[in-house]
């Protein structure tokens, strides 16, 4: 049976059990009133007839139809009216059900926005309808990510092809004027940046995925490990790199966190002044949360351009790749760790030019003492 059916006879058989109990009331107070035999008041006078008052038999006589018709306009009546509040009821579900089936098929862009109810079927409406826009947004997010990485991917595979036809055109000339080591190098950078791309996307596949395993960490020592390793890199830009932080015991995955906070180093590295700019990597613990802020000089960035840099190959306005520049997967790895270690990224651009990233991740729990 459907749940209309179910809830038009639960409707009718309660209608029917309170009105076969109201008859019941009705018929134990009409006994009180009525006895078992006729009763006889005596003569008023000669000559006057008899007089009999009803008895129970008679009573029950007429008292017996009555109740049936009523019971059965009852039954009439429930069936009828429960199978309409029931369709009135159910209505909202309805509603849900077809947008259900038609995001199992494949249309998102659907929404149920159940107007005026503010019962439970209005959240239920409402929480699918906000289910159905973030899987909307997420299933965008793949195709353009996927766009993306086959064109980042085609780019160098491309290439290389092109210097392949190059070396074997050159062979089958027997042509010696180009210069084979150029060629070599050409196909070893090009090989490397595919390489880089590669692995970029697998880090953030697993960190997608969350399949790592959390242990104790002190994220300050991972960001002077991170410091440490692009200190050549700073100084062969002409930067400064400041350092400073307390102890900040974190729980997660300490490569994917030395991962994350060495792409928030090498981003400001990379896109920070041609000379005498400054990167600054702190660290500090805040009740129940440790952060981590790294913020270098650079050009003034919008707030529309920040809000589109944490975008897999997106490298903001202006920026230029080079051989340090990444493959444009930087900042996008590190929204991946952050999420997956349930913390949160802030990006904000700097008054006086350069951006300013801001860490937040749940402090480590105490060690439990053992008794």
């Amino acid at each position: 049976m459907s749940v209309r059916l179910k809830l038009t006879l639960s409707y009718a058989g309660f209608l029917m059990l309170a009105g076969a109990l109201l008859l019941a009331v009705v018929w134990v107070f009409l006994l009180r009133y009525v006895p078992d035999v006729p009763h006889t008041p005596g003569r008023h006078g000669l000559g006057a007839p008899e007089l009999s008052g009803p008895d129970r038999s008679d009573l029950l006589r007429a008292f017996t139809p009555k109740a049936a018709a009523m019971l059965v306009f009852l039954l009439m009546f429930g069936l009828l009216g429960g199978w309409i509040l029931a369709g009135s009821m159910l209505a909202p579900l309805t509603r849900i059900t077809h947008a259900t089936r038609l995001a199992a098929n494949g249309s998102l862009s659907h929404r149920i926005q159940l107007e005026g109810r503010e019962d439970e079927f209005g959240e239920l409406a409402d929480a699918f309808d906000t289910m159905l826009a973030r899987l909307e947004a997420q299933v965008a997010e793949q195709q353009r990510f996927a766009a993306n990485a086959s064109h980042e991917l085609r780019t160098p595979l491309a290439i290389t092809q092109t210097l392949l036809e190059l070396a074997r055109n050159d062979l089958a000339r027997n042509d010696r004027s180009r210069d084979t080591g150029e060629l070599v190098d050409r196909l070893r950078f090009v090989n490397t940046r595919a390489i880089d791309l590669t692995e970029a996307l697998l880090v953030l596949s697993r960190a997608d995925q969350r399949s790592f395993t959390r242990e104790p960490v002190d994220l300050s020592l991972i960001a002077e490990e991170a410091v440490e390793t692009l200190l050549p890199l700073a100084e062969e830009r002409g930067l400064t790199i400041e350092s400073s932080g307390d102890i900040t015991p974190a729980a997660g995955s300490p490569a994917l966190l030395l991962q994350m906070t060495t792409n928030l180093v090498q981003n400001a590295i990379v896109h920070n002044l041609n000379e005498q700019g400054t990167v600054w990597v702190r660290t500090s613990a805040q009740p129940g949360a440790v952060v981590l802020t790294v913020e270098n000089t650079g050009e003034k960035l919008t707030p529309q351009v920040v809000s589109t840099i944490v975008e897999p190959f997106q490298r903001g306005t202006g920026r230029i790749r080079d051989g340090h520049a990444g493959v444009g997967l930087g900042l996008a790895i590190v929204k991946s760790i952050v999420q997956a270690h349930d913390g949160t990224l802030t990006l904000t651009p700097r008054p006086a030019g350069g951006l300013r990233v801001t860490v937040h991740l749940p402090a480590a729990p105490p060690p439990t003492i053992a008794r």
